[in-house]
């Protein structure tokens, strides 16, 4: 190389450093001025992107290094000690519901986890279910996340579509990515009514979801002793019994399934920490309990609602789970008092508590198995355990009366007190889905006003909690009074991990975490509150907490399921001040205007932040279908195959509309029996069936009344047509209609039903082909009652 190559050689490479030095630089000034951002760091992307071969790869492996793949740990990724997490939700479980919040009620699972960690006297939920679970998970407000009613109550907008949308990733899933085992046992109320059926997507299920088991039941409610199962996206028959022989319950088969689990991991994977998440449909209706632990209360409840309240109170102040100054607000005038009804009424209702204590004590037990098993393995004092007495408020769904069937509530059907007397001895059992009045509800939510649906009221939205974790919590015992939400948990969760929340989940940017870690209050019980301002919007009630101040507007009474519609913007305000009246008891709108005035300012800044807008007080007709996506809409005829199952939001709606049913069979010689369709069971719907030789068509008006019309002659054998051709008397609620039975177009049988249901077949049952699941719809037989002869398809046909 000659002195003028060498000489341009190096001015070349001095001008590429240069430059890179320049650059660098300006990426810097950019970088600092957020003009140019760095990319995420892996910590920040849910999945974790992979990570590059740092090994050495020659021309065979002899002159290669491999690196060894790693086990998904939180190790892993740079997580020291992570705890495992039981997270508990009870349902429908009022602040006064448990012995550790001042019932009678004895919950000593509650009690064990309070003295081995905290209280919480100010958690608050959002008044319904959906809601609250979809705020739990994501850490976001209920709006935000497409949950601002149940998913059957859609609408359209934004913080009502019944979506959880992709950008509000769980807890759960970033658990997951850690290394976490991940598992649901229970209630799944936050998949979109459309989506619940075989078809999916699965996009909104526990498996994509961030969990990577699942088994409990999708829906509002259902049947303890025969539940709708679900394991995964598998529909399941309920067994007999529990796995110790006892007769089957869910809440002790959840539990069961919740220990195998945790032991089954610790035993492949020790290291491996969990996240469990146990949300029990104890105590929603139907109220169902062992008959054992039912008669434990017996008589225990006869002084009635009022004094139960006034008992319930002197034991919270005794408790300091109240302050020493706190005021027991009164009963609304909307309800009876005690000492006004009936004997017979008194009788009733005392029973119906009775077997709602015994439902709440047990379910305390079970999830008291669930910690000893953790406690068995040595791994419960590196374990956060939360304890969330209920999703909201006790329930008054039962309405002033209770119910036999809490169908009868959605579909606006009475029921006389002499029918529910007749069935005193039977309550609580497997031939009731029985709802205690609206009374007991607003009990259970003692010491505060109004109960579940209410968000602008503390009886609504308040419910006792606790947080244990032995390694980290050393105040054993403490109460705490800070201001925490639902919305605090996935926060806490994260921070007491060490686990950071992403920026993305899937390549979708994901939406700030809007809850406040309650971590701060593990150690110091006077800390000041983080969580300083949270909106409350349910059903038209509307509600604002800011700086120890809550405004409130009620819009209607619980019970009542079709109100007048109120004048949303124009709402009857309430003011508290919170730090000296922690009941809610003083209203002081008409002292302090000007308060009141920003308090009101704040809500509508926060329900615009949050996609509460349009505010929207209806209830019934949000239940409407047409308001929702349909895999059903545009279709008038219909055609299944054998032994086929379908839940109701993906089933055709038959109600008050004409319609046929078709279906081809083969009948042997010596006769079939069984079910050829069937929609709901024992509590309400309709079935389609062979018995004796005869086809009957049954309608079940949830309990209250039951039309069975049974062809006149026995049916033929070999190739049978059979049909049931239902025609309306209107196009309306409740009309009645008149069903005529065929069998190869010759008329064997004809005979009316003179009322229908309006809103809503069933809870948790399914449209059954071929066989009946659950209850049977007519107790003229016993479940699956599966059709004996060849059941090729059976059609409906829309008129």
């Amino acid at each position: 190389m000659n002195w003028q190559s060498f000489t341009q050689f190096w001015h070349k490479r001095f001008l590429r450093v240069a430059k890179a030095i320049a650059m660098s630089l300006l990426v810097a000034i950019f970088v600092s001025i957020n003009l140019f951002p760095l990319p995420a760091r892996a910590q920040e992307l849910i999945p974790h992107p992979d990570k590059p071969f740092t090994g050495k790869i020659g021309l065979t492996y002899k002159d290669s290094q491999p690196v060894k793949s790693q086990l998904k740990l939180p190790s892993t990724y740079g997580v020291k000690n992570p705890p495992n997490v039981l997270l508990v939700l009870l349902d429908d479980v009022g602040y006064g519901q448990t012995g550790t919040f001042g019932s009678p009620i004895p919950t000593p699972t509650l009690d064990k986890l309070a003295k081995n960690g905290l209280r919480y006297a100010q958690f608050h939920t959002t008044a319904l279910c959906s809601p609250t679970r979809a705020a739990l998970l994501t850490g976001r407000n209920h709006h935000s996340v497409g949950t601002g009613v149940i998913t059957e109550a859609g609408t359209g907008f934004p913080g009502y579509s019944g979506e959880i949308p992709k950008s509000a990733g769980t807890v759960a899933q970033i658990l997951q990515d850690y290394g976490y085992g991940t598992a649901w046992f229970g209630k799944e109320h936050n998949v979109p009514d459309w989506e619940t059926s075989m078809a999916g997507p699965f996009e909104h299920w526990p498996r994509t979801q961030g969990f990577n088991y699942f088994y409990g039941f999708v829906g509002g409610d259902t049947d303890q002793f025969t539940p709708a199962l679900v394991e995964n996206t598998t529909r399941l028959e309920a067994p007999k019994i529990n796995a110790d022989g006892s007769p089957y319950h869910l809440t002790t088969d959840l539990a069961d399934h919740a220990i195998s689990y945790i032991e089954q991991l610790n035993a492949i994977s020790p290291e491996k920490p969990f996240f469990v998440y146990l949300a029990t449909g104890a105590t929603h209706a139907p109220h169902q309990a062992p008959k054992e632990w039912i008669d434990k209360f017996k008589g225990q409840f006869d002084m009635g609602w009022d004094k139960y309240r006034q008992q319930t109170f002197e034991r919270q102040k005794k408790l300091g789970v109240i302050p020493a100054d706190a005021k027991l607000t009164p009963r609304p005038k909307e309800l009876p008092a005690w000492d006004s009804l009936s004997p017979d009424e008194q009788k009733v209702y005392a029973r119906m508590m009775e077997i709602f204590a015994g439902f709440t004590a047990h379910v305390d037990n079970e999830v008291g198995r669930v910690v000893d098993a953790i406690a068995d393995l040595g791994k419960l004092d590196n374990t956060l355990v939360f304890y969330i007495a209920g999703d909201n408020g006790s329930s008054a769904e039962g309405g002033l009366e209770g119910l036999l069937n809490e169908m009868t509530f959605f579909n606006a059907i009475p029921e006389s007190t002499e029918q529910k007397l007749a069935a005193i001895d039977t309550l609580g059992g497997p031939l009731h889905y029985n709802h205690f009045p609206a009374g007991w509800a607003w009990a259970m939510d003692t010491p505060f006003q109004w109960t579940k649906q209410v968000a602008s009221h503390f009886g609504g939205t308040r419910n006792g909690m606790v947080i244990s974790w032995p390694d980290r919590i050393k105040d054993k015992g403490g109460i705490r009074y800070q201001f925490g939400h639902v919305i605090d948990i996935a926060p806490t969760i994260l921070e007491a991990t060490g686990i950071s929340a992403p920026i993305e989940i899937n390549g979708i940017a994901q939406k700030p975490i809007e809850g406040t870690s309650l971590a701060y209050t593990f150690d110091d019980a006077k800390a000041p509150t983080h969580h300083t301002t949270q909106y409350f919007e349910m059903l038209g009630s509307q509600g604002i907490y800011h700086d120890g101040w809550m405004a409130s507007a009620l819009d209607s009474i619980p019970w009542d399921p079709s109100p007048k519609a109120a004048d949303l913007l124009n709402m009857n305000w309430e003011l508290y001040n919170i730090n000296n009246d922690f009941t809610q008891a003083e209203d002081l709108a008409e002292q302090n205007p000007q308060k009141l005035q920003e308090m009101k300012d704040l809500f509508y800044a926060e329900a615009a932040k949050y996609n509460v807008l349009p505010l929207d007080d209806r209830k019934t007709e949000r239940l409407n279908v047409e308001n929702r996506p349909s895999l059903t809409e545009g279709r008038s005829t219909f055609s299944y195959p054998n032994h086929m199952r379908i839940p109701e939001g993906s089933a055709p709606d038959l109600k008050h509309k004409n319609h046929i049913i078709t279906a081809d069979v083969v009948i042997p010689n010596n006769g079939a029996e069984g079910v050829i369709l069937t929609q709901g069971g024992r509590f309400s719907g309709y079935g389609l069936f062979i018995k004796d030789g005869k086809l009957v068509y049954h309608y079940n008006l949830a309990g209250v009344d039951r039309f069975n019309i049974v062809s006149d002659q026995t049916l033929p054998t070999g190739n049978v047509t059979l049909k049931a051709v239902y025609k309306t008397d209107a196009d309306k609620p409740f009309a009645g209609g008149l069903v005529s039975l065929y069998a190869n177009n010759r008329k064997i049988g004809e005979g009316r039903v003179e009322k229908t249901l309006p809103n809503r077949l069933t809870l948790d049952e399914t449209f059954d082909v071929g066989f009946d699941t659950g209850t049977p719809i007519s107790e003229d037989y016993e479940t699956p009652f599966a059709f004996t002869g060849n059941l090729k398809k059976v059609s409906i046909h829309l008129k």
